[in-house]
């Protein structure tokens, strides 16, 4: 399973999904986040305004900022490796990083009596 930081822009809170101004996308992505936690996977979030050493302990994240400055943010990364930065990305594209099915295998349910009939006499 894959490791997955979010690096976001200073917000009041760790999701960004409070007070009167919400942006839409946020809670899509939190809600993404959910599905890929759901699926195995590591998924961490540091915030500027809460979690500043976070974004200087990474060398990576660090050099973006110093030559980008805040416009870089959010960073996605993805086992360490940047897949993304200045936006939130789609679910899509989370799955492709992460070598993750958006929809599970579908099977069809056999019955009981283990026959595609329930063993009734219809084949």
């Amino acid at each position: 399973m894959s490791t997955v930081q979010i690096y976001d822009k200073p917000m009041c809170c760790a999701t960004g999904i409070c007070g009167p101004q919400v942006d839409p996308v946020l809670p899509r992505f939190a809600a993404d986040l959910d599905w890929l936690k759901s699926q195995g996977h590591s998924v961490v979030r540091f915030n500027l305004s809460q979690n500043p050493m976070e974004f200087v302990a990474h060398q990576r994240v660090k050099q973006l900022l110093t030559d980008e400055g805040v416009d870089c943010l959010p960073l996605v990364l993805v086992d360490d490796r940047v897949v993304s930065r200045s936006e939130y990305p789609s679910r899509e594209n989370l799955a492709l990083w992460t070598a993750t099915p958006l929809h599970p295998q579908a099977s069809l349910p056999l019955a009981e009596s283990g026959g595609c009939c329930g063993g009734g006499d219809c084949c």
